[in-house]
C-alpha cells in the first residue's frame, strides 16, 4: 500500500489521539528517535557490517526497522505542527540547490548501458 505523507500523519495522529497521554514531549520523541535508528544500525551492522548476530538473536527486517523510525518521526512532526512533506520540499529544494555540483553526475552512455 502507498501512503502520501500527509495519509501517514493522519493516520499516526488517529493512533495517538485514542490515547490520553498523546503524543509524548519533543526530548522524549527525539530519544525514542534515536533509539530506533540505533536499532536499524544495529541490524544493518549484522547484515552488512564485520558483527555477525548471536546464534540466540531472532531476524528483523530493515524494513521494520526503518517503519520504526518513520512512526516515531511522524509523531515528532505531528507534535510541533510540522507537515512533513513541506519539511521534505524544503530540504530538497536546498540539497537540489547546495549539491547538484558535488558529485560526479551519470553520462547519458552510462544511464543506457
Amino acid at each position: 500500500m502507498n501512503y502520501s505523507t500527509q495519509e501517514i500523519q493522519k493516520r499516526v495522529d488517529h493512533y495517538i489521539s485514542q490515547f490520553k497521554e498523546g503524543y509524548f514531549s519533543p526530548l522524549a520523541l527525539q530519544a525514542r528517535l534515536t533509539e530506533e535508528v540505533g536499532e536499524m544500525a544495529r541490524e544493518i551492522n549484522h547484515r552488512y557490517g564485520e558483527k555477525p548476530k548471536k546464534t540466540s538473536e531472532n531476524d528483523k527486517a530493515l524494513s521494520e526497522e526503518l517503519g520504526d523510525v518513520l512512526f516515531v518521526l511522524t509523531c515528532f512532526a505531528n507534535s510541533l505542527d510540522i507537515d512533513l512533506s513541506d519539511a521534505f520540499e524544503q530540504s530538497m529544494s536546498k540539497i537540489e540547490t547546495r549539491d547538484k555540483d558535488r558529485w560526479t553526475k551519470k553520462e547519458e552512455a552510462d544511464v543506457n548501458e
